[in-house]
């Protein structure tokens, strides 16, 4: 039973394994030279490693703030309100969680920043966040999370600035997403095997402790 239990552990593990394309950079360390506090980056522009540029524009901070991780984070407003966006594979079917870090840049209204995530066949979902107080030493990073399932062998993240019309957006550092742990409930014939295996085994144990009282 024990090898069984491997073998298929196994075999389910085989499609993650074989993917050619994982999600990478999720902290932003890898990309073009920040410059002494930041570069903005065009739609179309692919200097954030693993990363597409959609729509607007971003800023990709280098020493000018607080990073949530490591050494650099992005503005989703650069020029202008900007969309960033990363494909990778992914199991269809399979439930992913997505963890970030999300902050915003307090050096201009509004307050109140607004975000938006999605994922390939999913709906989208709004996070704010208000920079109320807040420093380029102490940019308040908080954890949110973002959960999709997956629709194909591969998914496209999307990450979006709704606070438009400004260079102010919301701050993302720290993205990671792994799949959730789920243990399959048995069908209905797995359920009557189990079952029929238990009787099985009380039936022998009864057996058993008739020959010994009677010997």
């Amino acid at each position: 039973m024990k090898w069984l239990l491997l073998g298929l552990a196994a075999a389910v593990a085989m499609p993650s394994a074989a993917n050619a394309t994982a999600f990478m950079n999720g902290d932003f360390e890898l990309g073009v030279d920040t410059g002494p506090w930041f570069t903005t980056l065009e739609a179309g522009s692919t200097a954030l490693t693993g990363w597409t540029i959609l729509s607007g524009s971003i800023d990709y901070k280098g020493d000018y703030w607080q990073a949530g991780d490591g050494k650099r984070s992005i503005d989703l407003n650069g020029n202008s309100a900007g969309a960033i966006s990363q494909t990778f594979d992914t199991v269809a079917g399979t439930s992913y969680i997505v963890d970030f870090l999300l902050s915003g840049n307090p050096d201009g209204s509004p307050v109140v920043k607004t975000l938006e995530v999605s994922a390939t066949g999913n709906a989208a979902t709004q996070y704010l966040f208000d920079t109320t107080g807040l420093t380029h030493g102490d940019m308040g990073w908080e954890g949110r999370t973002y959960q999709f399932i997956a629709t194909g062998a591969s998914t496209t993240l999307t990450f979006a600035s709704l606070t438009a019309g400004n260079f102010y957006g919301p701050a993302l550092d720290a993205i990671s997403v792994a799949p959730v742990s789920v243990v399959p409930v048995p069908e209905p014939a797995t359920w009557a095997m189990m079952i029929g295996g238990l009787a099985a085994v009380g039936t022998t144990m009864r057996r058993r402790r008739t020959t010994i009282q009677f010997a």
